[in-house]
């Protein structure tokens, strides 16, 4: 599963690992959740990326019939094409992944045509942010599927975040739930393909 951040330290590279996800809020959850990981990662010897919420809001809708692509849209497909790892971070809007979301998703159609096609054989780390479990666990089977479908190897852990009425994270972006934080950090070794020395409780 971790053939492309191995082979990216075997061949003296910097394992790059690139976040998708977000909602049009400034500073929620699911971002949240998402620079927490990407930051465990960094913590691993990983060069990371993000395309938040922000980034995402500003992707047109994809049109497969429209080759014209944005700067923005090309910034997401050109970092994805050079990554050896990709974490997706969705809210879990109606037992599915956001339309945000899924938007900079269906842009990966670009690699169709690639020698690596899609996220073929890459280790993708997935991450859901719901007011309830059942919104939780039906939105991350959608994306493990849509991962599969795109030929990539979701990690064996997938990390599900309750959010009604709990506050996870303050706000300077830092968890407040130790078993939150645990989660996130294995998903990030689990990207790498490297265990941290020392594992949060």
């Amino acid at each position: 599963m971790n053939h492309y951040t191995n082979n990216a330290r075997a061949n003296g590279r910097t394992p790059y690992i690139v976040g998708i996800g977000g909602t049009t809020r400034p500073g929620s959850s699911t971002e949240t959740a998402l620079r927490v990981a990407l930051a465990h990662a960094a913590e691993l010897g990983a060069r990371t990326e993000l395309f938040g919420g922000a980034a995402l809001a500003a992707l047109p809708g994809y049109n497969p019939e429209q080759p014209e692509r944005t700067e923005g849209q090309r910034a997401l497909v050109e970092a994805v094409r050079r990554a050896d790892a990709v974490i997706f971070a969705s809210p879990g809007y109606h037992g599915g992944v956001s339309g945000l979301v899924k938007n900079a998703i269906d842009l990966l159609e670009d690699l169709r045509a690639d020698e690596r096609v899609y996220l073929d054989g890459m280790p993708v780390g997935c991450i859901v942010t719901a007011a309830g479990w059942q919104g939780c666990n039906t939105t991350l089977g959608a994306m493990r599927s849509i991962v599969h479908a795109l030929r990539g190897w979701p990690t064996p852990m997938g990390v599900t975040l309750n959010t009604a009425g709990v506050r996870l994270f303050d706000g300077d972006g830092q968890c407040l739930e130790p078993q939150v934080t645990s989660s996130l950090r294995l998903l990030a070794e689990q990207v790498v393909g490297v265990r941290s020395p020392v594992t949060t409780a």
